[in-house]
């Protein structure tokens, strides 16, 4: 009881508040775990039909309120990060801070045909809709790409997951590895990590013939003899990951490891890493992976702590800049 009414009268002169919806609460309860304070309740319910209800929500009147709600399918996770953040605003909180620990329908920042919707620009207008003229912000880790943050009027951060999750092969001969991205979009990423590690960088040039379906075309880049790590946002099905660690074993690299923040694992991605060449799948857990998803070859690390930094420099109204200065401060 003691400790519970010291992180209540500390949450109290935070003036902060955090709730979650239930697509990743254990990441939620680990990030306050990290600041010191209880998880606010607020509790996502369902009618007997399925429909998605906000059973209970804390007080949050003159507070800022963090919604942590990673938004991967299925569709209800957005609908119950739209539900928690007009609840938040009728209940007059001061400002709010929508985190999105991974930001579901990024990659559909585009049309891909003549009658196609731009799904990201769609989800990040209606999340302004509803935080109407609020003061608020919204925050996520690795977007599929940088461009979305161009199509919210409200300030938003992305952060990199990537320093965190190679601090794992740390003790790597970096000289000696590969950087590598799975697609020629991913260059610039590979190509910013491999210059921070000293590692020569590579790509896969592949051909894509439709959604979660490619065809490796090309290894651009020398990795015979070499440690070779795949870096990337997402995995998903696996296709394009486990085509590109076959082609880099087919010219000579000595072992593959992948690393990626968001680990979707949709399908029979699970059975496609574990029957590949890839040694090792390094993940965060921005996407909560059930116990019928973990498998031998997965390491998850916490993305914990480098959000609550985040968070607690967001709320004092200071810079997350400083926090990209921080990554591989473990080299």
């Amino acid at each position: 009881m003691g400790r519970f009414m010291k992180n209540v009268e500390r949450e109290e002169k935070m003036g902060m508040v955090i709730v979650s919806g239930s697509a990743n609460r254990p990441l939620a309860e680990a990030v306050c775990g990290c600041l010191g304070i209880d998880l606010g309740r607020a509790v996502v319910g369902r009618f007997a039909d399925g429909e998605v209800r906000i059973k209970e929500f804390p007080h949050v009147r003159g507070k800022h309120v963090v919604i942590i709600q990673s938004t991967n399918p299925p569709a209800e996770n957005w609908l119950e990060l739209m539900l928690l953040i007009d609840t938040a605003v009728s209940s007059s909180a001061k400002s709010i801070t929508v985190v999105m620990p991974y930001m579901g329908y990024a990659r559909q920042d585009r049309k891909d045909g003549a009658h196609s919707p731009i799904a990201t620009r769609v989800v990040i207008r209606m999340i302004e809709s509803i935080l109407a003229n609020i003061p608020s912000m919204l925050f996520t880790f690795d977007l599929h790409s940088s461009q979305t943050q161009a199509v919210s009027a409200r300030p938003f951060e992305n952060l990199f997951l990537s320093s965190t999750l190679l601090e794992a092969l740390k003790d790597s001969d970096w000289a000696n590895t590969v950087i590598i991205s799975p697609d020629a979009g991913g260059v610039r990423r590979a190509r910013a990590i491999a210059e921070r590690l000293g590692s020569d960088v590579a790509f896969v040039d592949k051909r894509r013939t439709g959604p979660n379906q490619s065809e490796v075309m090309n290894l651009v880049g020398e990795v015979r003899g070499k440690e070779a790590v795949f870096v990337d946002d997402m995995v998903d099905t696996a296709g394009t990951l486990v085509k590109g660690a076959e082609s880099v074993m087919d010219a000579g690299a000595k072992r593959v490891v992948a690393v990626t923040s968001h680990a979707l694992l949709s399908g029979t991605a699970v059975q496609k890493i574990s029957d590949s060449p890839i040694g090792r799948l390094i993940v965060s857990d921005t996407v909560f992976i059930p116990p019928e998803k973990k498998f031998e070859k997965l390491k998850i690390v916490s993305s914990a702590s480098l959000l609550g930094k985040a968070i607690r420099r967001i709320h004092d109204g200071g810079e997350v800049s400083p926090l990209f200065d921080q990554a591989f401060s473990w080299l």
